[in-house]
């Protein structure tokens, strides 16, 4: 049965090319490993790539990624097994997704890889598609002259002042 979040099916050899590329930026430092260093990467434009296992229970875990992808413009692929992502990432234990960083040592590798799966990928997803329409139709709002705040924050102080004043000058009992 297929994921829900699995968007595009991506060919064998493409998908063990990833894991070679993983493998390479591992050895540079460059792979963000697990969903939330994922996602970190993402949000903050540092991902060059996101890998996501297409065996994640439960799917939850991993859906707002190709989503988040979509949006700030990333690539993002599949492979087959968690456990063969985490042991090229350089764990002893699977993980869900992982971010590219930086290509390590084979950056043509890398190039080549990102123009395969951009050819695989839809060309927006649905939640881009939506934002993009729902900016398109949003009428240009006229400027409204704002009232002056400052006068009316002005008066509030002058006010304390006078109460605070009266309060000192008040006789003690």
């Amino acid at each position: 049965m297929a994921k829900s979040y699995v968007k595009f099916e991506v060919p064998g050899p493409i998908k063990d090319k990833t894991l070679e590329v993983v493998e390479a930026a591992k050895g540079a430092g460059g792979v963000r490993k697990g969903t939330n260093e994922a996602t970190k990467a993402i949000e903050r434009g540092e991902a060059k790539i996101v890998v996501i296992a297409e065996d994640v229970e439960p799917e939850e875990i991993v859906m707002h990624i190709p989503i988040l992808c979509g949006e700030k413009n990333v690539p993002y692929t599949y492979v087959a097994e968690k456990v063969a992502l985490g042991k090229a990432a350089g764990l002893s234990v699977g993980t869900a997704a992982v971010a590219v960083t930086k290509a390590g040592s084979d950056e043509n590798a890398l190039r080549d890889l990102l123009v395969k799966i951009r050819e695989l990928q839809p060309s927006a997803t649905p939640a881009v598609k939506k934002v993009e329409k729902a900016e398109a139709e949003k009428p240009e709002k006229a400027a409204k002259p704002k009232k002056a705040p400052a006068a009316k924050k002005k008066e509030t102080v002058e006010k304390k002042e006078v109460e605070g004043k009266e309060a000192a000058e008040a006789p003690k009992a």
